[in-house]
C-alpha cells in the first residue's frame, strides 16, 4: 500500500467536493490518499440526502458564504475556522466501513495529541444514536448537534465531526476539525422558528468545542497539519510518498486557477 498527503489549500466549496469525489474514483488499487484543505469562502455543506429546503440561500449569498452537498452522508456544517481532511483508501471487503472509521479517528486523535499535550483528554465517542430518529428532530439538522460512534470529543464535547461513503472498492471519508468558534453561526442561515434556533444555539454550546477553546489561544495551521500527518504515520505505521495526481477529471465549471494545488510527501 503507498500513501499519499495533498495540501490542496483554500478552495471553493464545490472544488473541494469535487476534489474528495473524483479522487475517490480515481484511486488506484494498493493506493491511500489523505487530504488536508480549508474553504475560501466559508461554505456551509449539506449531506448527501439533506435538502437545501433548509438553508436561507438570501441570507447565505448577502455574506458570501456557499452552499454545497457533500458526496457523503450527515447534516449541515458551517465551513470556517475550521482545517478538513479527506482520506480516500482503495479496500477490500475483508475491512468494514466502522473500522476504518474508528481507525482514521484513532489516528486524528494522535496527530491533535502531538499538536498539544493539552488534547490528551480527546476520546472517541462509545456510543452511536439512532439517525433516522434523530434526524427528525430539530437538532437533526446539524452535525455538530450530536456525535456518532467513534467521532472525537474533548471532555464530552465534540471537536470533529466525519462523514464517510463507500464507492464500490474505495472508500472516502472526510470531516471538520474545528479550530475556531465561526462554525456555530450556521443558525442564521437556516429556516427556522425562533423556538428551534434557540434550541440549536444550546445543543452547539453545550455539545461542542473548539481547538482554541481548548487552548486559548489561535491555532497554527502548519502546525496541526504536520501534526496530523505525523499522526496518521504513526497510528498507520507508514511514510508517505509523492507522487503525481491521478488524471482527475475535473467539471468545467472549475476555472483553471482553481486546479492548481500543492502535493507535499512526508518521508
Amino acid at each position: 500500500m503507498k500513501w499519499y498527503f495533498l495540501n490542496s489549500g483554500s478552495n471553493t466549496g464545490s472544488y473541494n467536493m469535487d476534489f474528495d469525489l473524483q479522487l475517490a474514483k480515481r484511486c488506484g488499487i494498493g493506493e491511500t490518499y489523505f487530504r488536508l484543505y480549508k474553504w475560501e469562502p466559508y461554505c456551509i455543506s449539506l449531506g448527501a440526502n439533506q435538502s437545501y429546503d433548509c438553508i436561507n440561500l438570501l441570507k447565505t449569498n448577502e455574506v458570501n458564504i456557499d452552499v454545497v452537498k457533500r458526496p457523503t452522508g450527515g447534516r449541515a456544517i458551517l465551513h470556517a475556522e475550521e482545517l478538513t481532511y479527506a482520506v480516500v483508501m482503495r479496500v477490500d471487503y475483508t475491512l468494514s466501513a466502522k473500522s476504518i472509521y474508528h481507525e482514521i479517528n484513532l489516528a486524528l486523535m494522535k496527530g491533535l495529541k502531538e499538536y498539544d499535550k493539552r488534547f490528551d483528554d480527546i476520546e472517541l465517542e462509545n456510543i452511536q444514536p439512532r439517525f433516522s430518529s434523530l434526524y427528525k428532530e430539530t437538532k437533526g439538522k446539524l452535525c455538530f448537534a450530536a456525535s456518532a460512534k467513534s467521532e472525537l470529543k474533548f471532555k464530552g464535547k465534540k471537536i470533529v465531526g466525519s462523514a464517510q461513503r463507500r464507492l464500490g472498492n474505495t472508500i472516502l471519508q472526510h470531516g471538520s476539525i474545528l479550530c475556531g468558534n465561526f462554525h456555530k453561526r450556521i443558525i442564521n442561515y437556516l429556516n427556522l422558528t425562533t423556538e428551534e434556533y434557540l434550541l440549536l444555539k444550546s445543543e452547539l454550546d453545550n455539545n461542542t468545542i473548539e481547538l482554541e477553546t481548548i487552548l486559548c489561544e489561535e491555532i497554527n495551521y502548519d502546525h496541526l497539519g504536520d501534526s496530523l500527518v505525523f499522526g496518521m504515520q504513526k497510528h498507520f505505521d507508514i511514510e508517505f510518498e509523492t507522487a503525481s495526481l491521478p488524471d482527475i477529471v475535473w467539471k468545467n465549471s472549475l476555472s483553471e486557477s482553481e486546479k492548481l494545488f500543492t502535493l507535499q510527501g512526508d518521508n
